[in-house]
């Protein structure tokens, strides 16, 4: 009854989407897994393991299994996908039996990296797995015509990596991945407080920190916000103020990289459809999208209409919920 089902899923560094044809996002849980590591037993998965980083003891490890968008550990993956399968299931409200299902892959993953994607999908029951690359699935999701003889231009910033493509007729025409993303921020705002104020602080904070005070590199009022980290020197709990523009100092040099990136595919165009892109412009999806003045940065920098997709966090998941209709368009593997 069920086996025509249609699931399109987002597997995403730091979080796992799941859309289905008729309810659309049915689920949007963090991408960790609580892990007993005698037993080798999940406890939790998602928002309940995410909130386990950095307070669980020694015997308990919150992981995220995907690293750079591909997956770094294939059995807790594999467990992982199972959680949000069943949990979609009763969102959905139905057994989901034998259902399709596309699944993204980063556009430089390797084959054996899709592979792991696809036999990990697989081992969840599901009867036909597509892949389909994440910035074709982006730009599906955030409506732009992918069909059609136009260019594209799509900048997807996730958690573990940037993925710049120009797409047109349904297909890639040019590429550029960097394994730079929101993942790389916290880190290098975790290292900016570390050597600044002998601080160390963990990655929920360095994200919150993100959040709040990060900004692209341009002129803005100066913000601040407390913080508390753990001393190094005195190995005792301590509060610091930082400034915004530190944090902007922090991650100057990934977001030059990703600058980089997206100036590199431009070049790269095709004289055809380099029209296309001054009058269309370049939409921006993905959590990095939401970063305070990106859109205003890049327009400034790359001097062509940039826009944020209408829902940048979930434009991958919906976009492989909606790719079946047109999976023999697009150039997929996994078959």
């Amino acid at each position: 009854m069920f086996s025509n089902l249609e699931i399109g899923i987002d597997l995403g560094t730091a979080n796992v989407l799941v859309h289905t044809k008729n309810k659309g996002i049915v689920l949007n849980e963090p991408s960790v897994v609580a892990v007993n590591a005698d037993t080798k037993q999940v406890i939790a998965v998602g928002s309940e393991a995410k909130d386990m980083i950095g307070k669980t003891p020694a015997n308990i490890i919150a992981v995220r299994p995907l690293r750079d968008g591909v997956i770094a550990d294939f059995d807790i993956t594999s467990q992982m996908l199972k959680h949000v399968m069943k949990k979609a299931a009763k969102t959905v409200g139905v057994a989901i039996r034998k259902p399709d299902v596309v699944v993204c892959t980063p556009s430089g993953a390797t084959s054996v990296e899709r592979r792991a994607i696809h036999d990990a999908v697989k081992s969840c029951g599901a009867k036909n797995v597509h892949l389909i690359e994440e910035p074709v699935a982006a730009a599906i999701g955030a409506d732009l015509p992918v069909e059609e003889p136009v260019a594209n231009v799509i900048v997807d910033i996730g958690g573990g990596t940037t993925e710049v493509a120009i797409i047109s007729y349904g297909g890639v025409v040019n590429c550029n991945t960097v394994r730079i993303g929101g993942d790389l921020l916290n880190e290098n705002i975790i290292q900016h407080v570390r050597k600044g104020y002998n601080l160390l602080i963990g990655e929920r904070t360095a994200e919150n920190i993100k959040i709040e005070i990060g900004y692209a590199l341009i002129e803005h009022p100066e913000q601040t916000m407390a913080v508390r980290g753990r001393d190094l020197v005195t190995g005792l709990p301590k509060t610091i103020t930082l400034r915004s523009t530190e944090i902007q100092e922090a991650i100057k040099e990934s977001l030059l990289h990703i600058l980089e990136a997206i100036r590199a595919t431009l070049e790269n165009c095709p004289a055809e459809l380099s029209g296309d892109i001054v009058d269309h412009g370049v939409v921006l999806s993905g959590g990095g999208a939401l970063l305070n003045g990106m859109k205003e940065w890049l327009s400034d920098e790359i001097i062509v209409p940039v826009h944020i997709a209408p829902n940048p966090l979930e434009s991958v998941a919906v976009g492989t919920g909606r790719a079946l209709r047109f999976i023999n368009k697009l150039q997929t593997t996994g078959k």
